[in-house]
């Protein structure tokens, strides 16, 4: 069965770390891109970060540059997403979500690469409160 599972969601208060995995069963993590996005309450969802599957550089939406990092370990078939100094306005759920054709160079605009990727994770929930 060809899924991805996320994990690692919770609640912090602000200025604490979180670290969210999503792991891929059924199918070659290596030959996949990665992307990480999230929906708050209300709202639509949005790339936060992409991950390509040959190695090189990650892209992040601006709003999460410098807090977050996105790591993938292809031999444990898991890809990260490390989020530091998080913040009120990081709540929600965050999915990942694999293509097969690399849709990191099409940015994060989730209605312009959603249809790119081929699996999607159920989410993870993230609270960001004091």
């Amino acid at each position: 069965q060809l899924q991805l599972v996320e994990s690692g969601g919770g609640l912090v208060q602000p200025g604490e770390s979180l670290r969210l995995s999503c792991l891929a069963s059924g199918f070659t993590l290596d030959y996949y891109a990665i992307g990480w996005f999230r929906q708050a309450p209300g709202k639509e969802r949005e790339g936060v970060s992409c991950k390509a599957s040959s190695p090189g550089s990650a892209t992040y939406a601006d709003s999460v540059k410098g807090r977050f990092t996105i790591s993938r370990d292809n031999a444990n078939s898991t890809v990260y997403l490390q989020m530091n100094s998080l913040k009120p306005e990081d709540t929600g759920v965050y999915y990942c979500a694999a293509a097969f054709l690399d849709p990191c160079e099409d940015g994060l605009e989730y209605h312009k690469v959603h249809p790119l990727y081929d699996y999607w994770g159920q989410g993870t929930q993230v609270t960001v409160s004091s």
